[in-house]
């Protein structure tokens, strides 16, 4: 619900007295010394966390000779945003980029909504035989039939070389769905049984009771999801062979991986110094085009996280513990 203007105001004017008003706490020597080790350990292990995703990025927009003989460590190097034309140009990467959003955002939208409506139906005393099928799902999650019969699986069904190939396997994750029907136990039942004695059927209580108070866990799921689908490439690698304008953008950068190892393996095998030049440029293109291209996708996920991170701390716990 949102505050008034008036509402706004009073909050605002509650968070100045509390900080004009604080009350100050004397820190001890040991505390001072806490304060400090831990402010240490914990940005250190920040900045080798960050380190990795800035070393990608001046990477991409350096110089690609310099990037070649390793002198890029700390800052960039003869600035240019030309790798990012020259990542462009490549035809079928925007095919691969459309393909991996899509597959993201269909995929994650049908997963969430499958798992809340899943969850909800597990709390039910009134479902069928609902022991079994919990256990049912939980007892999937320990078994997989493994590569061959899961290729052979899709196969028959149709999937390969199909884009629902990337939405309908997952649209069902039973550890999401164990995480949605905890949450949902949470919350109290005195306000479903009120919903019920008004005349609300389960749909509406589901759609107007149970999934807004359940934004933290869907939010959650919801990162699982995305995270998932964006990273995935071993569907598309496996499934996806004969249908280039389906491969996903991390299919295009294994690809790309695939090329710069193979340019590289051919420099020694007797070529004249022309030809080992060429070669030489090759690679030295390829792989500042391979940073850019992981810079890319990479990227999106980078600044999605940071604003699901409130939902996310708060699903998590209070979906993983029942009271």
């Amino acid at each position: 619900m949102a505050l008034t203007k008036q509402e706004k105001l009073d909050k605002k004017a509650e968070r100045a007295y509390y900080r004009k008003h604080k009350p100050h706490v004397k820190l001890t020597g040991a505390d001072i010394v806490f304060y400090v080790f831990d402010y240490l350990v914990f940005g250190l292990f920040a900045i080798i966390c960050f380190f990795p995703f800035y070393y990608l990025f001046i990477n991409t927009v350096s110089d690609s000779e310099m990037v070649a003989r390793g002198a890029v460590n700390f800052y960039p190097i003869g600035f240019t945003l030309k790798h990012y034309k020259d990542m462009l140009a490549l035809g079928d990467l925007g095919r691969a980029f459309i393909v991996t959003i899509s597959r993201t955002v269909i995929g994650t939208a049908l997963m969430v909504m499958a798992s809340a409506f899943c969850g909800y139906l597990m709390t039910k005393n009134e479902m069928w035989n609902k022991k079994f099928w919990y256990r049912f799902l939980v007892i999937t999650m320990y078994f997989n039939a493994g590569l061959i019969p899961g290729y052979t699986n899709m196969l028959m069904l149709g999937l390969t070389d199909n884009y629902l190939g990337y939405i309908i396997p997952a649209i069902v994750q039973p550890f999401n769905i164990i995480l949605v029907k905890t949450y949902i136990e949470s919350i109290p039942a005195e306000l479903e049984e009120s919903a019920f004695i008004d005349g609300a059927s389960y749909m509406m209580i589901f759609r107007k009771l149970i999934l807004p108070l359940s934004k933290p866990i869907l939010a959650t799921i919801a990162i699982f999801g995305a995270v998932g689908h964006w990273n995935s490439f071993m569907d598309s690698v496996i499934n996806m062979q004969n249908s280039p304008k389906l491969q996903t953008l991390q299919h295009k950068l294994y690809i790309w991986l695939n090329q710069s190892s193979n340019i590289g393996a051919v420099i020694d095998t007797g070529r004249s110094a022309s030809e080992i030049e060429k070669i030489v440029n090759q690679l030295n293109s390829g792989t500042v085009i391979k940073y850019t291209i992981a810079m890319v996708t990479v990227l999106p996920i980078l600044l999605v996280y940071p604003w699901m991170q409130k939902y996310f701390e708060k699903g998590i716990m209070l979906g993983a513990v029942k009271g």
